[in-house]
């Protein structure tokens, strides 16, 4: 079991993004910050890299083509092995019962777009630390 306290800087993400100059920034993002990135451009791609990799965590734009961001994380949700996985919507839905919806279908914390990097680096930190269960604010 990995431990908490610290962040594993080689942790998976799994970055769920269309928008293919968005989900190259994110990845160049996240891999200056030692993260390893898996990358799917929709939600049918996002589930079969998650079952592949197994992803510490994932990055979820909510408006994708063929299966939604939001069908994605109730799927990924119904899956044992991804219960407890951090997900993360970041997402262009900012309202606040967008952000309501996100957290109800499973996803651990909202963020909107446009976001700054240095708040999404460290939600993520947080986010590995605590898990799918912890807070991060």
């Amino acid at each position: 079991m990995k431990d908490k306290t610290t962040v594993d800087q080689h942790a998976y993400i799994l970055v769920v993004e269309d928008n293919v100059d968005l989900s190259r920034m994110l990845a160049q993002l996240l891999e200056r910050a030692s993260y390893q990135v898996v990358l799917a451009a929709d939600g049918q791609t996002a589930l079969t890299q998650a079952k592949q990799h197994h992803p510490d965590l994932i990055l979820m734009d909510l408006s994708l083509p063929d299966i939604d961001g939001w069908e994605a994380v109730t799927l990924l949700r119904k899956m044992p092995e991804f219960r407890d996985t951090p997900i993360m919507a970041v997402t262009a839905h900012v309202s606040a019962a967008d952000q309501a919806r996100a957290l109800a279908v499973g996803c651990t914390v909202h963020v909107g777009k446009p976001f700054k990097t240095r708040s999404l680096l460290q939600t993520i930190e947080q986010l590995l630390k605590n898990g799918a269960n912890g807070h991060a604010s």
